[in-house]
């Protein structure tokens, strides 16, 4: 199926209600997004569509999709599908979510369709393509940067350095730049076919990319703040990969 603007799916986050909480959205499970992963999508000129964590229908979402964004989220991949024997204490796990990312990731990369992986979605598309992941950098890095920043998310956090040659480069035309920062886990490591694409200055991998494929890439930042150029111009290459894959409507 086609559609001219692309039809991009973005995944959701889900919350359980909590008892007692007066600012809960409701006393019932309950699906969120940003606005701002929408809008990033809607100027970069694609159509955006957030994704139910319906399992069942990962087959038909994947047919009808034209590229997938993998959201973030304040949650964890749980280690036992990367391998790990054991689960750091600060890890937190949404169990439903990963499993519907997991399987429309997959589908979307079997379709060879464009995937965009954003801070968590980096470290859930790492898991797909065969990666594992570090459960907490303070844990694992010597001497880390806040890769929690205490600042607001519309500011940057740190610089990354950018891989030359990578696509990532290619696309935002940069050699560094600089990004926010939200999270405790990173990607420790990935298949040897997988391009590490970014790196922050204690060495966290910050953007991994499939370079056999038009559009395969994670990155450990959050890009729909719009914090440099280099991020518009990520999501309209991210769009356009979408809209060449599409094919004529």
């Amino acid at each position: 199926m086609s559609h001219d603007p692309p039809l991009i799916g973005i995944t959701a986050d889900s919350e359980q209600p909590k008892a007692g909480a007066r600012s809960d959205y409701s006393k019932y499970p309950w699906y969120a997004i940003r606005e701002n992963y929408c809008s990033a999508v809607r100027e970069a000129g694609g159509v955006p569509l957030v994704l139910p964590h319906e399992v069942s229908l990962v087959a038909q979402y994947a047919e009808l999709l034209d590229g997938l964004l993998v959201s973030g989220g304040a949650f964890d991949v749980d280690p036992a599908l990367f391998g790990d024997t054991s689960r750091h204490e600060t890890v937190v796990l949404k169990e439903g979510r990963t499993d519907f990312e997991l399987g429309i990731t997959r589908a979307m990369l079997k379709a060879d369709k464009p995937v965009f992986g954003i801070c968590g979605g980096q470290q859930l598309l790492a898991v797909a393509l065969g990666g594992t992941l570090i459960q907490h950098i303070p844990d694992e890095v010597k001497n880390p940067l806040a890769h929690e920043q205490p600042n607001p998310r519309h500011q940057a956090g740190h610089d990354i350095k950018i891989t030359p040659g990578s696509k990532l480069h290619k696309i935002m035309g940069m050699a560094s730049a600089p990004v926010n920062s939200a999270h405790h886990q990173a990607v420790k490591a990935v298949p040897k076919e997988i391009v590490v694409d970014a790196v922050a200055p204690d060495g966290v991998i910050e953007g991994i990319e499939d370079p056999q494929r038009d559009f395969v890439i994670g990155v450990q930042w959050h890009p729909e703040f719009h914090i440099s150029e280099g991020d518009k111009r990520l999501f309209k290459a991210f769009v356009d990969a979408a809209r060449k894959r599409a094919g004529p409507s």
